[in-house]
């Protein structure tokens, strides 16, 4: 009897008891284990607002697959290009290894989509498997962004959705102000995480703008119209939201806004969204040579789905899937079986001595941070003073927050936290400090101009990555996932420097008074953020 023919029959028990399944459920069991640290980030990232989403993803990339798999038919004969899949498998596990031995749980996650890729290679072969990239692809959509990367996109995304929310208050003639990303109604101030929560369904209707293209048949720029239109449409609607809860404020009092901010955030924003998809797909189809009608357009069919899953019990015991077994299970029990790795001991003072004189410079008594700050933070030690010096026109803030590990968050760059304050960033500049102060070894940081309203500050800030002073915080993210691999060490620091440019002075005057200040500062410094 042909497997085609075999496929119509009921599946019974010992279908799932065959060679070729108990290598698969064997492969399944070792990756399982070897990607367990990927498996926990995931399950931990999923409990955040943001990726609450997130278990719902592996189930809607299940069914893409299977209605893939209706499409293709059941192989009777042997596959021949399977060992593309094995090379892709390698390669997972080395990314993943990556992750587990420099203690970024996240890096083993994104190896977890690499290691489905390259079962499908090994169970279909390159020639069949390469197709089912769609499915694969999706899983993206379940993984927590990199920390830097989160946060730069949902503080562009939150000025962008504020400005135009302001724009719309202002179309109302309703009276508002935008200072920074702190939104001014008189009656009532809204913080743009605040104003801009809705944004945190952003990656579902990405995940689901995707599936839309995916599933419209129709030309590939319409496909790609509907996968990008997620993002503008989202921050629109946020927009409105904002409109609207401004405009509630205004006009029936600041009491009547929490009602509506518990029914117009969420899915319902959510499903708003999703009828907008469905109305720009619908508009295109207008666009569509053929001119056929949304449902047709749609590809929706769901029959047969169980069908396609009761496959598995053909999966035959090639040699490339029993060496993906033997492969994944000697990984994870060598990796269960390595001697500890010494983490490097970290010696350091605690900020709570450091000097209160710095040369001419005095320090104020520390600034304990609000708890709401101090939380958001998540510094292992941090210590924020005022920095004066006699005949200093100004004193200078000195803030400085140190992590032990750096992967279960870590710093997070100005760029990100000021803005947020209501501060913008006039300008920014990366630069090589160390010609200016004299100094024989590079010294890399940000100076920037940050202003709010007519108050103006210069700044200085880097990120101390373990005797390096590094500038770009992608950089600084680079350099933890090498420090954690070859020396066992994720801890660091932020160091920032900012004081204001005063109305008669000009901004050369500040740096000088800022320049004096960081000088001072960075001699003390390497007791309390210890280098190599």
């Amino acid at each position: 009897m042909s497997l085609t023919s075999d496929l119509r029959r009921p599946v019974s028990a010992a279908d799932f008891f065959s060679p070729g399944m108990l290598w698969l459920v064997l492969a399944i069991v070792a990756a399982t284990v070897f990607f367990w640290e990927g498996t926990r980030a995931l399950l931990e990232a999923w409990q955040l607002p943001e990726y609450s989403h997130g278990p719902l993803i592996p189930v809607l990339s299940a069914l893409l697959f299977l209605r893939q798999l209706k499409d293709v038919p059941v192989n009777d004969g042997p596959v021949h290009d399977r060992w593309p899949g094995v090379a892709l498998l390698v390669f997972a596990m080395a990314f993943g290894l990556l992750g587990k031995m420099s203690g970024i749980d996240d890096v083993v996650a994104y190896a977890l989509i690499l290691w489905v890729g390259a079962m499908l290679l090994i169970s279909f072969g390159w020639s069949t498997g390469k197709h089912f990239w769609p499915p694969v692809v999706h899983l993206i959509y379940m993984l927590p962004l990199p920390g830097v990367l989160y946060f730069k996109l949902s503080t562009t995304l939150q000025a962008v959705s504020s400005e135009l929310g302001v724009w719309f208050l202002l179309m109302l003639n309703v009276p508002v102000f935008l200072e920074g990303n702190i939104i001014d109604l008189g009656v009532l101030k809204l913080h743009v995480a605040e104003a801009c929560s809705g944004l945190r369904y952003l990656f579902p209707i990405l995940s689901f703008s995707y599936i839309f293209a995916v599933l419209y048949r129709g030309p590939m720029w319409h496909k790609a119209i509907l996968l990008l239109a997620a993002a503008p449409i989202t921050v629109v609607m946020n927009s409105v939201r904002i409109a609207v809860a401004g405009l509630i404020a205004n006009v029936w009092g600041v009491e009547h806004l929490e009602g509506f901010t518990h029914f117009f955030e969420g899915w319902v924003i959510f499903m708003i969204c999703v009828i907008l998809l469905f109305i720009l797909a619908w508009l295109l189809l207008f666009l569509h040579p053929d001119r056929p009608t949304l449902a047709n357009a749609l590809d929706l069919e769901t029959s047969g789905l169980v069908t396609q899953a009761a496959r598995l019990r053909f999966v035959r015991p090639s040699a490339a899937l029993i060496v993906s077994a033997v492969l994944l299970g000697a990984g994870a029990l060598a990796w269960a079986a390595r001697p500890p790795i010494e983490t490097a001991t970290v010696t350091r003072d605690p900020f709570a001595i450091f000097p209160r004189t710095l040369g001419e410079w005095t320090s104020s008594a520390p600034i304990p941070l609000t708890p709401d700050v101090e939380r958001a933070l998540g510094a292992d030690d941090y210590h924020s003073v005022e920095l004066t010096a006699p005949g200093a026109a100004a004193s200078v803030g000195l803030f400085m927050a140190w992590y032990y590990d750096q992967t279960q968050g870590g710093t997070h760059s100005p760029e990100i936290c000021l803005p947020s304050a209501g501060w913008e960033i006039a300008w920014l500049e990366r630069i090589d400090i160390a010609p200016e102060v004299g100094f024989d070894a590079p010294y890399h940081l940000n100076r920037a101009v940050i202003q709010k309203g007519t108050e103006r500050m210069m700044a200085y800030y880097w990120f101390e990555q373990h005797g390096r002073h590094v500038a770009w915080d992608f950089a600084a993210k680079f350099w933890l996932l090498w420090d954690g691999l070859t020396i066992g060490r994720t801890d660091g620091a932020l160091v920032r420097l900012v004081t204001p440019v005063g109305r008669n002075e000009t901004e050369a005057q500040a740096e000088a008074r800022l320049k004096a200040a960081f000088l001072e500062t960075t001699e003390a410094l390497p007791r309390f953020v210890p280098g190599l």
